[in-house]
Parts: C-alpha cells; structure tokens; sequence
C-alpha cells in the first residue's frame, strides 16, 4: 500500500486536531455566558472556575486583543520579533528570568487545580482567535498554557524592569560602562506612579459598614473591567490587567483589595568574585569557589528582510542572573522568582471572603512590589506591607550592591505579616497607602519606624500621604459619596507649603526690581488662591508651570538633585531663583496661549483618538477638560499628562485609571468609574464612553448582582456566537 506523503499526514494530523480542540472549546463555550451592560463591561458566568477563565480571557480579547498579546509578548521577552532589533536588550532581561522550558516544567509541577485554569485560559484565546480569523496576532498565533506563568502578577512595573537596560546593554556588548542616561529628563521628576488606597471602620462609616476606596494610578487603558462569577464560588469584580485570569484591583460579594506600589527593598544587587580556572568560570562564596551558571539565550528580531536572531552566554549565581559589571566585579540581581506560587496567590486571593482567609493567601509571600489596603463585610479593614522582604543581616546597606561573597549578605525567609508594618482595625478607624512609608498609614496609630530594619522600607513621606490624612483625620459619617469627595478634594497640599516662599520673595525684590512690576498681576492672582484646583483656575495653571520651572531652575539641564527633590525646592532654592522661575511660568504660559489667565481646564486635557497602545494626540482633535492635575503636588486624583512635540496642551496618559468606592455589608454597593472605555475599538459605542464621566469623578454604579444586570443588560451571548 503506497504511504501518503509525510506533509500530508503532518496537515491531516494539524486538521483534525484543530476540528479537535474547536469541538472541545465550543463545548465549554456553551457553559458560559457573557452579559454585557450598557457601559459595556462584561459580567461572565460559568460553571466552574475553569470555565470562568475561559469568559474572562475570551471578553477581554474581544475588547482589546493588541493590549492582551502585547502583555504576553512583553512577559515572554518576545517584543523584538514585533518590533525589531530595539528591543533586543529588553527582550534579553526579560529572558535572563523567563524561559520557554523552565516555564513548561513548573506548569507540569503544578498542582492540578491551577493546570486547569491555565489550561483554560490558553483555550479562551486560542478559541477567539479561532472565532476571529480577521485578527492578526504580531507574534503569538497560539497560546499555550505555561505563558499564563511568565505574568503572573498584575503590576504595571514588574521587578525585573529595574533591572538597566543600559547596563545590559553595555556587559553583553562589552562596552565601556558609563553612567546610564535618565530615561526623563534630569531635571523634571518622572510623574508619581502607583496608587492610593483608603480603608474606613464602620465606625467612621453612616451604614457602620466597611468601606474601601481603590484608586490604582497607572498608565491608562492598562487594565480591563469586568466581573467573573462561577459555580465553585467565584465571584470577583473590578480591574483585571489585560489577559491575565484574576481580578487584580477588585472585590467580591464579603472583600476587597487594593495594591499601592511599595518601597519595601525586595531586590537586591551582588557584587561577585569571578574567577577563571582551565577555561570555566567560579565565584567566590565563603571558602568556596562555586562554577558559574552558563545558558545560551537566543533573542529572535524582525528585519526588513525577516527574521533573524541574535544568541547570547548568560550566566547566574545562585544570587541570580549577572546583569552588569562595576568596579571590576560582576553584579548579580537577586529578586522573587516563584511564579507557580505567584499566580496562585493571585487567583486565590480574589475568593477570600474575610480577613483570615485573605490573611491566608499572604502566607505564600509572593506580592512582592504591593502594599496592600484591605476592608471586607464583617467590619475588618487592615494594611499589609510588601509581601516579600527577606530577612537580612542590617548590619549592611542593601540599598547599595553588597558582597557576594560573603555569606552574611545571604537572604533569609521572607518576614511574616507580624513582622513587617500591619495594621488590623486601627483606633483611628481609617487606614491609607498613597506610595508612601507606612509610618503614617492611620495616624496616630500608625506603625512606628523604629521598630523595623531600615531595609524594610525605603520611601518618605510624600504630598498625597500628607493630603490623605487632612481628609480622612476626624471624620465621622462617610459614605460611599463622601469617600469619593475625599478622593477628589482639590487641595494641592505642596503649593501650601511652596507658594508663601514665592510671595516673601517677591515682597522682598527691590521696587525698582523689573520683575516687580512685571508679575503683580500673576502674584495677585497666586496670593488670592486658596490652593484647590479646578477647571476654571487660573492660579492652577500659574502654579504648576511655576513648580515645574522652580526644578528647572534648581537642577538645570543634565544635573540630578542632591535631596528629595521636595526638600530641594522648598529648601534649597534663593529667593531669586523662585522670583525667576515665576517669570519663567508666566512667560512660558504667554507664549503658547496668549496669556498667562489661561484656565487650567484650557490647558490640562483627556484625549483619546485611536486604539493604540501609545496615544497620538492633536490640539486640532476633540478632548475634555480636566480639572485634577499630576499627583507630583499632593492632588490625590491624579493626571499625568505633559504636551508633546506638537501640541501646547497637555494631555493625560497615567494617574487615575480604574476607580471604585465600595462599602461592604449584607449586600455589596459599588461605583466605579474607567478611563475612556471599556472597548479598545475606536468604532465601538464604549471606546469613550465613559471619558465625561471620568473627568467629573462621577462613579456610576456597579451592577454586581443579578437583579441589578438585568435592568441594563445590553447584550447575553456565549463565547464564539
């Protein structure tokens, strides 16, 4: 019998095992259900967990697939195959701590329960993609369960993007090292990131429930809203980071959760002894001499003519991987690598009903870059602090690389909830995190400093924290509206303490000074101000092109400050330089409209034009006025925004994303609010939405159960149909 051509039978068995797996995945399509609401946020049901994976990753493909691959072709260090030779040395980094095998072999070391669900989240979108054959993927044309664990942690910023890529860069290329370019310009601070989370007792709350505020400050569009419910239990709603299968920043129906962004030192540098003996490599560790770790990397990019790749030796200690050289020694970046655990963390925290079993879920120790606030229906609301600092010997300052070659560098297990900064139902009755230490975190009964090693937190106080506790100090009563107000009051607590330097200043200047004469308009109008911000404000405009030309004027083009840059322009700067810096803002403003009584809504704008992940902006395309301006000077709503090359309003790419106020009881009561849309399609009726809406700080209302969806249910279907 003549055998049918070996490409015929790879075809055939390609065939019938794509007829295979469409068969099983409409299957459990049709154990779905996905009800859309008429803001367009999917609200997806199944019968098992499994089958709630498979809906959520299904509706966020539908919405934004580009935002969903592009966080799996970042996790997987994959972007130069999209992108080019650019994104090698990016490509490399992510690699040195995620590798295709490695992750295959701790997906089979799972345990069955979490296999199932990466089992399924591989098959929702392998199943869109089969549904859609109008959708390109740029790199990932298939799905495979074991990618679930190279982004396990919903972060903006993971740890291993501390790491340089300039640095890399210049070990693997071998050359010279100097010292690495800002990636912003030296002398105007990056845009504050992070968040801000608020927890209230039912003692301070009118219901005399719990009460959560999640306030997740964070490049906008990087995070989809949803709800997934299922028959084992689930029932979680709120931010879900594109294409992972967990609610990152939510609640469910008993508690909720809000990650800040820690300064807890989790990651730390070692400086190693290398040496070479008959061609290998060992470092020195005690009196040992251990061989160096060696591995080929292989970086595939996109050419003109296709693709092509580049292989690099890399090499590891048990510290980790090697990542630059300094002083003549090798440096080794040491940081949390436990994404079986992590992902597990991160699913099951989203069940937990109460403080004990959400307590339970910190005990795996892998929410390694995240404070956490926390409330829940039985009237508990607590912090916990980073959830990975390992113990370390404090007589050394990991703050700087350390010797790797002696043991009492080593890392140790990581601190228990007991001993880092906790708080559990504080007397105050409120507790927050705005990014900044944990020392303040409910007032006066706030941890104490000293009672910690100096490694377990290396951040300050910072303008939100100090308008955090102006808001929530000696408050009774708030409700879910009132909560609100207090996130969006406009008090720019910075400028209280800048403005009165301006103002002795310019009383101070020499009346045949020409700056005298010149600014007693703008000073009339910054000396009138009561220090809020608003849309009509002139002063807010005045002052915040004033604070951003005070850091010009104080660092100068390419110098870095020697303090906090807080203290740098509330102390470090003369009288003159704060007059001039004024000058330079009013001029500044003059020259690109005309005036310096320009409105700050003029200036400040929400803009969202296409569905790219990077934003093209235009004064000549619609946008909104808004009102609330960068986190840089104490407004807890926060809006990062800046003008670009050919624009001379500013528009917002960061801060304030998905917002939620939520008070917890026999029945959970939400509003929420995100960004533009839900929908990433420019043609869809939920693309920008919600941009009005989000501008006002009007939260609309979560529709969390049944009864509530029913009423303004827009669409019920399976995935596939």
């Amino acid at each position: 019998m003549m055998q049918a051509p070996p490409a015929l039978i790879a075809t055939t068995l390609t065939s019938t095992r794509a007829a295979q797996d469409l068969s099983h995945w409409q299957a459990q399509a049709r154990r779905i259900t996905i009800t859309r609401d008429d803001w367009g946020i999917a609200h997806i049901h199944g019968k098992t967990d499994a089958d709630a994976v498979f809906g959520m990753v299904y509706a966020q493909a539908e919405d934004d697939f580009n935002r969903v691959e592009m966080n799996f072709i970042n996790s997987q260090g994959r972007l130069a195959e999209a992108e080019g030779e650019s994104a090698i040395w990016r490509d490399l980094r992510m690699k040195l701590f995620i590798q295709p095998s490695a992750m295959k072999a701790l997906y089979e070391s799972s345990p069955q329960w979490l296999k199932t669900l990466m089992n399924a989240w591989a098959d929702g979108l392998n199943f869109y993609l089969a549904k859609h054959p109008e959708v390109r993927p740029r790199v990932i044309t298939r799905f495979e369960p074991w990618m679930a664990l190279t982004f396990s942690e919903g972060s903006i910023g993971g740890d291993i993007e501390t790491i340089s890529l300039h640095d890399l860069e210049a070990f693997f290329d071998g050359k010279k090292t100097t010292p690495a370019p800002d990636p912003l310009p030296a002398r105007k601070p990056s845009e504050p990131a992070g968040s801000n989370g608020f927890a209230i007792a039912p003692s301070n709350s009118a219901s005399h429930h719990a009460l959560l505020w999640i306030n997740p400050h964070t490049s906008f569009f990087f995070r989809a809203e949803l709800q997934a419910t299922s028959g084992e239990g689930l029932n979680a709603y709120g931010a879900v980071t594109w294409g992972q299968f967990f609610v990152y920043q939510g609640f469910n129906e008993r508690a909720g959760w809000m990650h800040t962004s820690s300064n807890a030192d989790a990651i730390d540098e070692y400086l190693e002894t290398i040496v070479q003996k008959d061609g290998k490599l060992f470092y020195r560790y005690g009196d040992e001499e251990r061989p160096v770790a060696t591995a080929t990397v292989t970086i595939p990019y996109r050419t003109e003519k296709g693709m092509v790749a580049r292989e690099f030796t890399v090499y590891r200690t048990h510290h980790g991987p090697i990542v630059r050289a300094q002083d003549g020694k090798w440096v080794a970046v040491r940081l949390m690598e436990n994404p079986v655990k992590a992902l597990t963390q991160s699913f099951t925290r989203t069940k937990a009903r109460n403080y004990k079993e959400f307590r339970q879920s910190m005990e795996l120790h892998t929410n390694s870059s995240n404070n956490t606030i926390f409330a829940d229906a039985d009237g508990d609301i607590a912090y916990f602090h980073a959830n990975f600092i390992p113990k370390r010997d404090a007589r050394f300052d990991f703050t700087k690389p350390v010797d790797g070659s002696d043991p009492r560098t080593e890392w140790g297990p990581p601190h228990s909830v007991e001993e880092s900064p906790h708080l559990l139902n504080p007397a105050s009755g409120w507790l927050y995190n705005t990014n900044n230490w944990p020392f303040t975190a409910a007032g006066e009964s706030s941890p104490k400093r000293e009672n910690y090693p100096r490694y377990m937190e290396s951040g300050e106080e910072n303008p939100r924290g100090v308008h955090a506790i102006r808001v929530l100090s000696g408050k009774k009563g708030f409700t879910r509206d009132s909560l609100i107000a207090a996130a969006f009051d406009p008090y720019l607590p910075e400028f209280a303490v800048l403005v009165p330097s301006l103002l002795d200043a310019y009383n101070a200047a020499p009346a045949n000074d020409p700056l005298k004469a010149k600014l007693a308009g703008p000073l009339q109008a910054i000396r009138a101000w009561d220090y809020t911000w608003s849309a009509a404000s002139v002063p807010t405009s005045l002052a915040v092109y004033w604070g951003e030309e005070l850091l010009r004027q104080g660092l100068g083009a390419g110098k870095k400050p020697d303090a906090p840059f807080y203290e740098m322009i509330e102390q470090k700067l003369t009288a003159t330089q704060r007059l001039q810096a004024f000058d330079g803002a009013v001029n500044k403003l003059t020259a690109d409209f005309g005036t310096w009584q320009t409105p700050w809504g003029n200036i400040n704008r929400f803009q969202r034009l296409t569905g790219d992940i990077l934003q093209p902006f235009s004064d000549a395309g619609p946008s909104l006025p808004v009102p609330f301006p960068s986190a840089l000077w104490g407004s807890l709503a926060s809006f990062g925004a800046r003008a670009y090359p050919q624009t001379k309003k500013r528009y917002g790419t960061s801060g304030n994303s998905f917002l939620a106020v939520v008070e917890f009881g026999d029945r959970v009561r939400a509003k929420a609010i995100t960004a533009g849309g839900e929908s990433g399609d420019p043609k869809s009726k939920h693309f920008n939405d919600q941009a009005e809406r989000f501008t006002r700080g009007d939260l609309r209302e979560v529709y969390f159960y049944p009864s509530q969806l029913k009423r303004h249910t827009e669409r019920v279907y399976h995935p596939g149909e």
